[in-house]
């Protein structure tokens, strides 16, 4: 899984609109600002939809915002190369999104006042759901087989209930036993899926 990404802290991106020096200095340098509100999620984990939710409430259910301006200018994400430059220039209460993990955010947020929003979606609905989305794109490599995504997955490298069509017994086991010692220490109940 080495060609086609942009490889950085051990963690791959797409080589498209991601650059070294850009992530570099978003994980470092960027300052996150006490009236930001900022998204964090797993890839494929429901970004776009709160997005949406949270324009709607920034609008005041006024929808002529959402409807002329794209998403990535709304809520631009932060270690994106157009991102990082459209947050540089903004000023105001900004609405920001990141897929960084949290050992590589910036370190102005853990001072600052900003709100903040983590998603968790079922890992076998974003396994899923990231298969199809990498074999659509044209920005790195394509999973050959959905045997080879769950590889990538699984290694730490990607419809509500639809993992149950696509992955195997084994793979829904091994997915479950991998999350649950990621996951230890944590209440159960933070997680309500199956």
């Amino acid at each position: 899984m080495t060609d086609g990404y942009l490889w950085f802290e051990g963690l791959p991106f797409p080589v498209v609109g991601y650059s070294y020096e850009v992530l570099k200095e978003a994980c470092a340098q960027f300052v996150i600002k006490d009236e930001d509100t900022v998204l964090v999620t797993y890839p494929k984990s429901g970004s776009h939809w709160v997005i949406e939710i949270l324009c709607l409430i920034h609008s005041k259910g006024d929808t002529k915002w959402i409807q002329s301006v794209p998403i990535w200018e709304r809520s631009p994400w932060l270690e994106s190369n157009r991102g990082s430059k459209l947050l540089k220039e903004r000023e105001g209460p900004r609405l920001l999104a990141s897929h960084l993990p949290f050992h590589l955010f910036p370190t102005s947020l853990f001072t600052s006042k900003a709100k903040v929003i983590y998603i968790m979606r079922n890992p076998k609905d974003v396994l899923v759901s990231g298969y199809y989305f990498w074999t659509m794109t044209h920005v790195s490599t394509k999973p050959e087989s959905v045997e080879q995504y769950f590889q990538w997955f699984m290694e730490g490298n990607g419809i509500c209930g639809d993992w149950k069509n696509h992955l195997t017994v084994a793979q829904a086991e091994a997915l479950d036993k991998l999350y649950q010692e990621k996951m230890a220490g944590f209440p159960k109940e933070l997680f309500p899926w199956e």
